[in-house]
């Protein structure tokens, strides 16, 4: 508004006109304060109204934290009863993980990813469409109408976009996978043969869940002793096994065609991948609890929603932070039982809680159920002792004499 005023009282079409002394002082600053704090982005003049922009990170526990860092929430109406998105899908095997879900109206909607999963980002598509080209594939127009329908020839679909048509699908998916391992192309590039379709899917866009796994030749995993004794001695790293060709990233649909075995022992000559670790089907928060196939299912739902209140340190700044509330633990300790997330995510040097001794008593006699009798003099020696820090801010003021505020 306040340019178009400027610009109708410029007093010649050749006087310069400055943008910037139209601009408030801060204004973009102040929208995007906004945003952070409100969650919403509205611009009124263009009718943009966006709700959920931004989360506040949950920090009332480090295993909180990452927990909220992986979690993915939905884009379907939660007042609908439908059971269907919120079932276990074959698909989501982990990639998602199957015990952390909330309880009530969202159960099954928001999901938390796995342990070993990665969401790619978006490569470039120019080279690999050429790539494609030079494999092989033909364009649409330059195909007769007989050509077309052939039952042999297969369509190659790149990002949802029809790229052409090809001869011999099987072939040139083998070569786009070796040039794949070989790291001529992106490790997450994605290429599934849907023969029911006819189709050949291309996908090197952003936002797909990917996970590593073993590659195998003939019952025979290319990770052998050798590979993990330099791991451990450090001379490999993760990534030295992606360029070596000895592990892959493959997404849901990669998935569909690949045989994979659960352990080295179980896989035949048919079989194309290993699993790396089967525990990391599980995601961070349902990882820490020891034996969870031990338990009954909805057991181990119920920890993951009440492992992340569970109050210890946040971090280990935490004395210097700028937090509005602060929940600290005097004396956490160290679970008696560990699990390999515990060791993977670092629990077990940011722990939350303490290992109460706990004493079992005859069944008819003080017993309440699901509730505890405490001891008051652990309690007077320090079990389950917390310390609450606020946030309050002062402005130091600057007097007229020159003096200010300290």
């Amino acid at each position: 508004m306040t340019a178009d005023k400027k610009l109708s009282t410029k007093p010649g079409r050749s006087s310069c006109f400055d943008f910037a002394e139209c601009l408030k002082n801060d204004n973009i600053t102040i929208g995007l304060e906004r945003t952070l704090s409100t969650e919403n982005f509205n611009i009124k003049r263009f009718k943009m109204d966006s709700e959920g922009m931004t989360q506040v990170l949950a920090r009332l526990s480090f295993v909180g934290c990452l927990g909220h860092m992986t979690r993915i929430k939905p884009q379907f109406e939660k007042t609908r009863k439908v059971s269907e998105p919120r079932a276990l899908q074959p698909s989501q095997w982990a990639m998602l993980c199957p015990c952390d879900t909330p309880e009530g109206e969202l159960c099954g909607l928001v999901k938390n990813l796995a342990l070993m999963t990665h969401v790619t980002t978006d490569e470039e598509q120019g080279p690999l469409k050429s790539l494609c080209r030079n494999l092989g594939v033909e364009g649409l127009e330059l195909l007769s109408a007989n050509e077309l329908h052939t039952s042999y020839s297969f369509l190659v679909i790149f990002n949802g976009n029809i790229l052409g048509k090809h001869r011999n699908p099987k072939q040139f998916a083998t070569a786009m996978r070796k040039l794949r391992r070989a790291g001529h192309i992106g490790e997450f590039v994605s290429v599934f043969v849907n023969k029911k379709q006819h189709c050949v899917y291309i996908a090197s866009d952003g936002g797909r869940v990917c996970r590593p796994l073993v590659i195998v030749d003939k019952g025979i995993p290319r990770v052998k002793e050798h590979h993990m004794q330099e791991l451990k001695a450090g001379i490999r790293t993760f990534d030295d096994f992606l360029t070596d060709a000895l592990i892959e990233y493959l997404d849901v649909y990669e998935e569909n065609n690949a045989l994979i075995a659960l352990y080295k022992d179980e896989a035949t000559t048919e079989t194309t991948h290993i699993e790396i670790e089967p525990f990391t089907i599980l995601g961070v928060i349902a990882g820490l609890i020891p034996y969870p196939h031990h338990n009954q299912s909805p057991r181990n739902t119920y920890q993951c929603a009440t492992g992340k209140q569970a109050m210890g340190n946040i971090a280990y700044n935490q004395l210097h932070r700028m937090d509005s509330l602060l929940y600290l633990l005097v004396y956490p300790q160290r679970p008696l039982l560990t699990t390999r997330t515990i060791e993977l995510v670092g629990y077990d040097k940011l722990g939350a809680g303490q290992n109460a001794i706990v004493a079992v008593m005859s069944y008819s006699g003080y017993d309440i159920e699901d509730a505890i009798v405490m001891n008051k003099a652990s309690l007077d020696r320090g079990f389950g002792r917390c310390i609450l820090m606020k946030r309050y801010s002062a402005t130091l003021q600057k007097h007229e004499n020159g003096a200010r505020d300290r």
